[in-house]
């Protein structure tokens, strides 16, 4: 059987933020582990904000197309939130946003179909002490309520994570590490029960 492909999804927009670090450390881990990685940086997918009226003129942007496929072809999505003012950035939520608008289409059932049952685990960093906790939380609410994602329980919210980092970029602190580590177990063993049909 072939190992588990997990997609990471930073929540942050702005290079060289705590989030994407930590978004690094979970695909070293998740790599080192032999998982199969794929790392997607919603900034790139140039999703406007989503708008009714541009979605009925110009239909849904082809980089929330490219969100769907890279979704649905993994066995896992784990994502890295940052918090803005208590919740999950408007990066996110726009970008699911307009995951949600995919209608079915030609070889797939439509965004949705995408994230229904789809394993999935959090992450967080802040230079607070709750590490971003609360944003995580609502976030996982969102996923499970608007999109039938199945996240794992195990999670993990660092805090003064300005202060987190070695120069290299991995983590100054061993019990940290671990909890990245099993926080990608926690992943790695849902999608290796739910795979995604290859």
């Amino acid at each position: 059987m072939d190992s588990p492909r997990i997609l990471i999804i930073p929540g942050s927009a702005r290079d060289g933020s705590l989030n994407r670090r930590l978004a690094a450390v979970a695909a070293a881990t998740a790599r080192a582990a032999g998982l199969q990685v794929t790392e997607m940086d919603l900034r790139a997918l140039a999703l406007p904000v989503y708008d009714g009226d541009l979605e009925a003129a110009s239909g849904v942007p082809a980089g929330a197309h490219e969100l769907r496929s890279a979704i649905a072809a993994s066995d896992g999505v784990l994502i890295v939130t940052p918090e803005y003012n208590g919740f999950p950035t408007p990066l996110v939520i726009n970008a699911f946003s307009w995951l949600s608008r995919i209608p079915p289409g030609e070889g797939h059932a439509g965004g949705l179909a995408a994230t229904a049952n789809k394993p999935a685990a959090l992450l967080s960093a802040s230079p607070g002490p709750l590490g971003a906790l609360r944003s995580m939380n609502f976030l996982r609410q969102y996923l499970q309520m608007a999109f039938a994602m199945l996240v794992a329980p195990q999670q993990f919210a660092l805090g003064r994570a300005n202060e987190a980092f070695e120069a290299d970029g991995t983590l100054k602190d061993a019990r940290a590490a671990q909890s990245v580590q099993k926080v990608v177990a926690a992943l790695a063993a849902l999608a290796t029960a739910l795979p995604t049909p290859r």
